[in-house]
């Protein structure tokens, strides 16, 4: 028997069925559902110093488990020292076993070791039903050996689900677990 991420199963058993109760969906194929996450990660500094993009490629490909990418500049810019075709940044895009495999680390490990973490904010939709989520520092992950980092950098999250409103996305990713703020009522602050 293959191997089933832990998420990808909870999704399957659980997640669809809460969904498809809440909004009243009629077929199983109208359940949103999780397509991919993009994790990108501006390095502004590569124009001055270039070990910094394939130190970041590497601390990416560490954290997400697949090759990631260095994106290049489009067109120049003068102010900024920069050059079209200049690296500027890394990004890698997961699907599937990896795409579950990562949103169960980010959530079960990375994100409670985030200093004062109160939950994450609901305001990162894009009114088409994908979500971004800020991260300010990459020590938050496990993979990362903190004695060899050079610079400590950011990276966004995006999270492109198949839902057609914000409104059915929060409740997909609060499903999967993802700890949002003023998620419970009791909260006294």
């Amino acid at each position: 028997m293959a191997y089933v991420p832990r998420l990808k199963s909870k999704y399957k058993e659980e997640i669809v069925s809460a969904l498809k109760e809440k909004f009243q969906y009629k077929s199983v194929m109208q359940v949103p559902k999780l397509q991919k996450i993009a994790i990108n990660q501006g390095v502004g500094a590569a124009v001055t110093d270039k070990k910094l993009i394939d130190n970041s490629v590497k601390e990416m490909t560490t954290i997400t488990g697949q090759q990631a990418i260095s994106t290049k500049s489009k067109k120049d810019i003068s102010n900024f020292k920069l050059r079209k075709g200049m690296p500027v940044g890394v990004r890698v895009t997961l699907r599937d076993n990896n795409m579950y495999e990562f949103l169960d680390r980010l959530i079960a490990v990375a994100l409670p070791r985030i200093r004062d973490f109160k939950g994450i904010n609901d305001k990162g939709f894009d009114g088409r039903g994908n979500y971004t989520l800020g991260i300010t520092e990459q020590i938050i992950f496990p993979e990362i050996n903190i004695d060899q980092i050079n610079k400590i950098m950011g990276m966004d999250i995006t999270f492109v689900t198949s839902a057609k409103t914000d409104v059915e996305a929060l409740e997909l990713l609060k499903q999967f677990g993802l700890p949002f703020k003023n998620q419970s009522p009791n909260t006294n602050q």
